[in-house]
């Protein structure tokens, strides 16, 4: 009885506290601005791999070009991936452009919880934030944030990602919560976690909650939240040709379910031990492909290497690229290869790309205009 007592006085006290601080310090950001649950729905599909800062410009572009489901659904989906360019995780931007169909066709934005899990892409947590932030609904937000401050705040060191661990964490927040207000509270222990008790190294110090902070007390901010798996990272081996006649430039769209679905690139040839050298590359059959266009315009190419290697990091892979442009001034094109497009420098733009291509975009233009 005592324990359960001095529990729930620890609950008001962290839930109290944590929305005080929010009042005061929470960051002023368009989207809680709002109760429109599809700028909601999108801010949040934005910020699930970004940062705030990086994701802010991304948002106010995409909701500028499409500010409601109806505008997202009816556009293509080369548009909307390239709306999309430079955030990465573009399974994201496909997902959204389907449920926003899905929306269209029912005529508004789903009102209800399990309507909104229903979404393609939307997961627990999110169809938790954007029911509790538009519609005022008690369900509670569980993310990396929330994990950290309350393994934290109640020194617990079940592993996150273990079953139990989930069903923990799930159950706590949910205790934590403030039903009178539930959307303010889940967007306060967000912003909490990721402007005070951040991963490395927290502003313990001044932390309202540093009182009663168990982990802070006993010294074990550094160990908490408790992980049981890491993520097995994969190398891949990319070098990528720039194929330039005149103004002109060969790219094809990634196709499949690998990284960047979808896309547009230059010819990519992936090695699967290490990138490829210069008397390497000119004998794959690959390389012989990119001459013969050359020779059926009876052009004369000349090559250079952009890049000796660059380093591109996902969540599940490492890309070490290599990239070669190969060019010739010739005003006539040869038939581009099946799979494959002539696109013109001043339409480039129109093609959605990995950040990585646009990198070779900008060294290639930077050493050639």
């Amino acid at each position: 009885m005592y324990f359960c007592i001095t529990m729930k006085r620890k609950e008001s006290v962290f839930t109290e506290k944590i929305v005080e601080w929010y009042v005061l310090n929470g960051r002023d950001l368009p989207w809680r601005r709002t109760s429109d649950p599809y700028i909601i729905w999108i801010s949040e599909i934005i910020l699930q791999q970004t940062r705030v800062a990086q994701g802010l410009e991304y948002f106010l572009r995409f909701t500028a070009r499409f500010p409601d489901a109806f505008s997202l659904a009816n556009a293509p989906e080369d548009e909307v991936m390239r709306y999309w360019q430079g955030l990465g995780y573009y399974s994201r931007a496909r997902n959204l452009h389907e449920a926003a169909r899905t929306i269209a066709e029912k005529g508004e934005f789903p009102k209800d919880y399990p309507s909104v899990l229903k979404l393609k892409g939307v997961g627990e947590y999110t169809a938790a934030a954007i029911c509790s932030i538009a519609y005022g609904l008690p369900h509670a937000v569980v993310d990396g944030n929330v994990y950290r401050v309350l393994s934290r705040y109640f020194c617990i060191d079940t592993p996150i990602d273990s079953t139990q661990g989930k069903k923990d964490f799930n159950w706590l927040a949910n205790e934590m919560l403030d039903h009178q207000n539930p959307g303010r509270y889940n967007q306060a222990i967000m912003d909490f976690g990721a402007t005070v008790c951040t991963p490395k190294s927290p502003a313990c110090e001044s932390c309202p909650l540093n009182e009663t902070c168990m982990a802070y007390n006993s010294h074990r901010m550094g160990e908490l939240p408790v992980k049981s798996h890491k993520t097995k990272v994969t190398d891949r081996y990319f070098t990528y040709v720039l194929v330039r006649m005149g103004d002109s430039f060969l790219l094809h769209q990634r196709t499949g379910k690998d990284i960047w679905q979808n896309l547009y690139e230059f010819p990519l040839i992936e090695t699967p031990d290490g990138l490829l050298s210069d008397s390497q590359l000119v004998n794959t059959s690959e390389w012989q492909d990119i001459m013969r266009l050359f020779q059926e315009v009876k052009a004369e190419p000349h090559w250079q290497s952009l890049c000796e290697e660059t380093t591109h990091v996902l969540s599940h892979r490492k890309i070490h690229a290599r990239f070669v442009a190969v060019q010739a001034d010739s005003a006539v094109l040869p038939l581009a290869p099946e799979g494959f497009l002539w696109v013109k420098r001043q339409n480039l733009h129109q093609y959605a790309v990995s950040r990585l291509v646009s990198v070779l975009f900008d060294i290639f233009f930077q050493i050639n205009d």
